[in-house]
């Protein structure tokens, strides 16, 4: 993976990535929002008053005014998505401006107002980041100039906490006033981290504590909830974990979608035509060749039982071959793309003696069928279901739109936002 290939993630919104792609350049600061809310504070070390003190917030939103008002009016709440750590809102607006469409522009140039809104701890319970997103819709329900209705949603993770928030506010009897709930490829189904690629992590941490990063955010509470199969450990088997069990059962109990608005609707940067990346089952997708974990392999996802899907090797510890039993050829369906071998490769090559190549840099991340809705994920027919050929009411949203090609996962574009806001603006 190129260095501009790695900075080029950094124009996408929301990304699960492994980890933030290395080499990327720092983006410019965000200009500075008309009005800043904060949510919630993180006990912090230190004294409030202290040299050095800075308060940490678990959740913040930049209010941005449309272009020509003077406060808060029709205004469009968009949430950030996973990672580790606390939202960077300078990258989330960078995101959303500066690359292929300027969604903020596009927002404010319609009178409207433009909230980004992040998290304390992005890698936190989806179910946790909602209450702060409920206290945000609130204040947007009391701090608005008019009555206009809200919209609310969120880019790939964010699309569940909004999601989550708003059912929840409907199951208390508050009001969220929002007209339209949007997700912009979330997986509603669940996401895909390759089996092969969590067990390296574990792999890693269990050989040098030091290198846990990777496996801890595997097994954070957000990324439980977010993945469709998922092991903690080298050895796990892989299956819906515990936690996203309990994070589905939260959205039953409380309805699973907002039903007081007017339209749910989401958009998916996969395609809608059954056609997925090309990518072949079985291959190698991710090789170490340097003197830390020498000979190991991934290989992308095939069907059948005692499918290999990595080969883990070290200088000190014991070799391990990971298999997996009646997963679909998942790393090549149509959806939005990652860049997960090639970041891992990047990781790798950034440590003393690493040394890796990624022949399968990107896969699919988060199937066209999970973005909208409509299928499962368990076969790869049902991966590469043509959503075009069947009848839209099959989605649990109300309206959606799939790209016309396979890109990158949460990638803002022209066909995709013009999409959107023609919907926030219909009637």
């Amino acid at each position: 993976m190129s260095d501009e290939q790695s900075a080029r993630e950094q124009e996408y919104v929301g990304a699960i990535g492994l980890v933030t792609p290395l080499a990327a350049p720092k983006p410019p600061p965000a200009p500075a929002p008309d009005e800043t809310w904060h949510f919630g504070r993180h006990l912090n070390p230190g004294e409030e008053g202290e040299e050095g003190y800075v308060p940490v917030y678990d959740g913040t939103a930049w209010v941005y005014y449309g272009k020509d008002h003077q406060g808060v009016d029709r205004p469009v709440l968009m949430a950030d998505g996973f990672n580790t750590g606390p939202s960077k809102l300078d990258e989330l607006y960078h995101g959303f401006e500066r690359g292929e469409y300027p969604l903020m522009s596009q927002l404010r140039d319609r009178g409207r107002t433009a909230v980004i809104f992040g998290y304390g701890e992005r890698s936190a319970s989806i179910l946790e980041n909602a209450e702060f997103v409920i206290k945000a819709i609130t204040k947007l329900v009391d701090e608005r100039r008019s009555k206009q209705p809200l919209v609310v949603g969120g880019f790939s993770m964010g699309g569940l906490v909004t999601r989550y928030a708003l059912a929840k506010m409907e199951s208390q009897e508050m009001k969220h006033e929002t007209e339209t709930y949007f997700s912009y490829d979330s997986p509603h189904r669940g996401a895909w981290v390759p089996i092969g690629l969590q067990a390296f992590a574990h792999y890693m941490k269990r050989g040098n504590p030091a290198n846990s990063g990777l496996s801890d955010q595997i097994n954070s509470a957000a990324s439980r909830e977010l993945m469709w199969q998922h092991i903690a450990t080298v050895d796990g088997i892989p299956a819906q974990d515990k936690e996203r069990s309990d994070f589905l059962s939260a959205l039953e109990d409380i309805g699973n979608w907002p039903t007081r608005t007017r339209r749910n609707i989401g958009v998916a940067n996969g395609t809608g035509n059954g056609q997925g990346t090309g990518i072949r089952p079985g291959v190698v997708a991710f090789r170490s060749t340097g003197m830390l974990f020498p000979g190991t392999i991934t290989y992308t996802q095939s069907e059948g039982d005692d499918a290999v899907v990595a080969e883990l090797k070290a200088n000190f510890g014991q070799d391990e071959t990971i298999t997996t039993d009646g997963l679909p050829e998942i790393d090549g369906a149509p959806g939005g793309t990652l860049a997960s071998f090639g970041i891992a490769a990047n990781t790798l090559n950034s440590l003393p003696f690493g040394k890796a190549e990624a022949p399968v840099p990107e896969i699919c991340f988060v199937p066209s069928v999970s973005a909208v809705a409509i299928r499962d994920l368990d076969t790869t027919a049902l991966l590469n279901t043509d959503i075009s050929a069947i009848d839209p009411s099959e989605s649990e949203l109300d309206e959606f739109l799939c790209a016309s090609q396979n890109e990158a996962h949460t990638k803002i574009t022209e066909e995709l936002c013009s999409w959107l806001l023609g919907k926030f603006d219909q009637r």
